[in-house]
C-alpha cells in the first residue's frame, strides 16, 4: 500500500517558487497544444505525445526532466478525469506545484536531496523505511509556504478481525453520532473565527485574512486527525453514511457543511482503516433516521423531510420505542454495515 507523509520545507523555496513557475509554463504549453488539436480536428494528445512534445527543454527551462514528464502526464489525466476538450491556465494565483520522480528523490539524514539541491525539511516525525514511488510532490499552500509529500511503498498490515464496530451518523448538530451512544460535538471553527474575520475582511487586511483562515483550516484538520486515528484504533469495522457534502454545500447549510468537514473526515477513516488494518465502509444512509432500530418499520409518526429537522427525539407509532433522532441513525447505518459484511461483499 502506499502512504502520503508531509514535511514543511525550510530552505531553497524561492528555488521553488521559480521552479513553480516553469511549471505552469510547461502546464499551459501542454493546454496550448490540446486547443490546437481541438482547432484543427486532430487525434487529442495523449501523455506520451505531450512528453514527445516537450523532449530537450529540460536544460532550457532549468527543470528536471522527470518534473517535465509528470506535467504532462498529469495534464492529460486531469483533462480525462474532468471530462473536459481542455483545462483551465495555470497562473500566478495557482498554488504552486512541483512534481517528481520518486526515484530521483535521495535520503540524506532528515533532509533530501532531489536535482542537485538539498532541501531541509522540518522533520516532524520520522518518516519509515519504504520505496518512495511516483506521486511524490512539492506544493505550496497559500500563505506561501512549501512542503514536501513523499509517498512511500510499505507493506499492509493483516486484517484485523471485525471484533469492535461501529455506525457513524455525520451531523451539523453533532459533527458525529456513535452507535454507542457517544456524541462528538461539531467544534464550529469558522463560526467562532467569523467575528474577527469580518473586522480583518473590512479593513482589507489581505494577510491576516488568510492568517485566520489557515488557522481555522489547521484546526479542524487536527480535531478531525485526532478523532479518525482514535475511532481506527478503538474500533475494527467502522461504518459511515454517504451523505452527499457537495449537495448539501449547495444551500442554505453551506456554512455548516463546510465548517464540519464530512469529505475529510471520511478520507481520513478510510486511509487510516487500512493503514491499521481495520476496516471502512460507507453505505446508503436514506431513510436511516425514519426507520425505527427496535422494529425495523417506517412508523407514521417518524419524522419526515426538512420541515422535520429540527425534531431530535421521536416516538414510534408500531412499538413505542423512544429514539434520539442522531443514535437511532447511527444504529441502522452499523446494521446496514453488518449485512454488507456478512454477505460477503468486500468493503472499501
Amino acid at each position: 500500500m502506499n502512504l502520503a507523509y508531509r514535511y514543511r520545507v525550510k530552505s531553497l523555496t524561492g528555488l521553488l517558487n521559480q521552479q513553480a513557475r516553469k511549471v505552469n509554463f510547461v502546464w499551459n504549453f501542454c493546454n496550448d497544444r490540446q486547443k490546437d488539436a481541438l482547432r484543427f480536428h486532430r487525434r487529442w494528445h495523449t501523455g506520451f505525445d505531450l512528453i514527445n512534445l516537450t523532449t530537450g527543454c529540460s536544460k532550457e527551462l532549468g527543470l528536471h526532466s522527470g518534473t517535465i514528464n509528470d506535467v504532462c502526464q498529469q495534464y492529460a489525466k486531469s483533462r480525462n478525469q474532468s471530462n473536459r476538450p481542455y483545462l483551465r491556465y495555470r497562473g500566478m494565483k495557482s498554488l504552486g506545484w512541483v512534481p517528481l520522480k520518486g526515484r530521483e528523490l535521495k535520503r540524506e539524514g532528515n533532509a533530501f536531496r532531489f536535482a542537485g539541491n538539498t532541501f531541509r525539511l522540518f522533520y516532524s516525525r520520522p518518516l519509515p523505511e519504504g520505496k518512495i514511488v511516483d506521486g511524490t510532490n512539492f506544493s505550496r499552500d497559500r500563505r506561501g509556504n512549501w512542503f514536501l509529500n513523499i509517498v512511500l511503498e510499505v507493506a499492509a498490515p493483516p486484517v484485523r478481525t471485525p471484533a469492535q464496530r461501529v455506525g457513524i451518523d455525520l451531523g451539523l448538530h453533532d459533527l458525529a453520532r456513535l452507535s454507542t451512544g457517544e456524541p462528538i460535538p461539531a467544534p464550529n471553527f469558522y463560526r467562532e473565527a467569523e467575528p474577527v474575520l469580518a473586522v480583518a475582511q473590512r479593513a482589507r487586511k489581505k494577510q491576516r485574512v488568510q492568517s485566520i483562515h489557515a488557522k481555522v483550516a489547521n484546526r479542524r484538520y487536527d480535531l478531525l486527525h485526532k478523532l479518525s486515528t482514535r475511532l481506527v484504533l478503538e474500533f475494527d469495522h467502522i461504518v459511515v453514511g454517504n451523505v452527499n457534502a457537495a449537495a448539501l454545500a449547495k444551500t442554505g447549510m453551506a456554512k455548516s457543511v463546510l465548517d464540519a468537514g464530512w469529505s475529510t473526515l471520511r478520507n481520513q477513516l478510510a486511509y487510516k482503516a487500512v493503514k491499521h488494518g481495520a476496516t471502512f465502509e460507507e453505505v446508503d444512509e436514506r431513510f436511516t433516521t425514519q426507520i425505527c432500530s427496535n422494529c425495523g418499520v417506517k412508523p407514521d409518526s417518524r419524522p419526515r423531510g426538512i420541515a422535520d429537522l429540527g425534531i431530535r427525539e421521536w416516538r414510534c407509532s408500531d412499538c413505542g420505542a423512544v429514539h434520539d433522532r442522531d443514535l437511532n441513525a447511527a444504529i441502522n447505518i452499523l446494521r446496514r454495515g453488518r449485512a454488507t459484511l456478512a454477505a460477503g461483499i468486500p468493503s472499501l
